[in-house]
């Protein structure tokens, strides 16, 4: 089996936590601070940040350019946000349930792909740990009524649908 191209796997993990940063922020932006499940919302985007950041440095530290389509995924992941916030609550909480399942399965393949290579100890600690949040966001977002949203099945399909053409498109791009 070919070495994981680390610098690819970086590129698309700081992707996504940047893409679910923006996410939050139109979620919030629409529902406010006062709106059903905005505390946790504001919460989760917090933890977001946090990955964020700490995929930020080490991108810095090991050189590894961004993806050229960050300005494309800022708006793109606003949009969403906001237009499932519009939705309403139970809205906003299924494309969070829907992102992070589609988050927790490519986290998972990476894992197992640096396993098997006997990988890289500190992006493996990473992926292992932010694995952890993203699950417990799914989690929460599915206790917070993410299934009785509008459509769920056909609204949660799309997005899952959405997360893995940009994450394919990312580590490339």
């Amino acid at each position: 089996m070919p070495k994981p191209d680390i610098h690819r796997m970086i590129r698309v993990d700081q992707a996504g936590e940047f893409g679910a940063t923006r996410i939050y922020a139109g979620q919030l932006a629409v529902m406010g601070d006062r709106g059903p499940h905005s505390a946790e919302i504001a919460g989760m985007a917090e933890q977001e940040a946090q990955h964020r950041a700490k995929f930020d440095a080490l991108m810095a530290r090991r050189s590894v350019r961004p993806t050229a389509l960050q300005p494309f995924w800022s708006v793109a992941g606003y949009a969403l946000g906001a237009a499932t916030a519009l939705l309403g609550p139970e809205a906003a909480m299924a494309c969070t349930a829907a992102v992070e399942e589609e988050i927790d399965r490519h986290y998972s393949d990476q894992l197992d792909e640096l396993e098997e290579d006997g990988g890289d100890p500190e992006l493996a600690g990473m992926i292992a740990e932010f694995r952890e949040d993203e699950r417990e966001h799914r989690d929460a977002a599915l206790a917070a009524g993410a299934e009785n949203a509008p459509a769920y099945p056909l609204l949660s399909g799309l997005i899952r649908l959405g997360c893995r053409t940009a994450i394919k498109v990312s580590e490339r791009i």
